[in-house]
């Protein structure tokens, strides 16, 4: 006997009210998010290895947590696995990683002897490294990208700022007294890190295809890598602080170079005119 209508279909077959239905996900596009997920990892474990007074092991995890997030995105183009979650995913890991983790690390090694100040400190990076990626991402997002994006960073990137940050932590591994007023020198010159983060300062980044190497230098280019290489494995923090004078000695021979070219110290708002390099933060 026949039934008047259909069991679990009265209208019949509907494949619009089934929903969305699973598909497999090719392998390489999940690659790069692992990579994200694991840099989130190393970076909170930095923070937990700190609050445990393991500072050596918290700040590798911070600078391989800050390594790990700086080749995703790289890895998902070379991938061709560039997508819109893991957009989303990286830049949770950014705040993450190049904001708080370093903030944490120094604070609990170097800042907390300032007691609020300290603190203080720690906050105005961890926001000013969240308000330095925020601009990125806008300036990213943009349909029309300006020459100069290609050729320059605006201010200092968010994974120079987490490297440079740490330079207290690195001097209190090379045996500097850790006292009072050492801890409010680090307030002060975490501080200054936090301002050159969303500064409108012209930071070279080196990507411009106009960035061309002499062929007899390309040797000697890759032995010098080997040896800073070799260098930072066996005498690691003072290479780092070594690392972190010569990019801080490096920043006004970029602004040079901007203003010989743009003729203005800064990166300025853009005005009303054809001249528009972007109105952001």
């Amino acid at each position: 006997m026949e039934t008047p209508f259909p069991p679990f279909e009265p209208n019949g077959p509907n494949d619009a009210a089934r929903g969305p239905r699973l598909r497999e996900i090719p392998l390489r596009l999940v690659v790069p998010n692992l990579i994200t997920i694991l840099a989130i990892c190393a970076g909170l474990t930095g923070i937990r290895l700190a609050f445990e007074s393991r500072y050596e092991l918290a700040v590798i995890m911070v600078l391989l947590a800050a390594f790990l997030d700086g080749i995703d995105g790289r890895i998902a183009r070379l991938m061709k696995a560039t997508s819109k979650f893991g957009a989303q995913m990286d830049s949770l890991a950014d705040i993450v990683n190049f904001g708080v983790a370093p903030a944490l690390v120094v604070y609990v090694f170097a800042l907390d002897s300032a007691r609020s100040i300290g603190w203080i400190a720690a906050l105005i990076y961890a926001i000013a490294a969240g308000l330095r990626l925020a601009r990125f991402n806008v300036m990213a997002e943009r349909e029309t990208r300006a020459p100069w994006q290609s050729e320059y960073f605006v201010g200092v990137p968010a994974p120079a700022g987490a490297m440079l940050v740490l330079l207290p932590v690195y001097l209190g591994f090379l045996g500097l007294t850790e006292d009072r007023t050492f801890a409010y020198i680090s307030s002060a010159y975490t501080v200054l890190i936090a301002f050159l983060l969303i500064s409108r300062l012209p930071v070279w980044s080196g990507k411009s295809e106009g960035s061309r190497l002499r062929r007899d230098l390309v040797l000697p280019l890759m032995l010098g890598v080997v040896l800073y290489v070799a260098l930072l494995m066996s005498f690691t923090w003072e290479v780092m602080v070594f690392t972190v004078i010569v990019y801080l000695l490096s920043l006004p021979f970029g602004a040079r170079r901007w203003r010989l070219k743009y003729g203005t110290l800064t990166i300025e708002e853009p005005g009303d005119g054809d001249d528009d390099i972007g109105r952001h933060i």
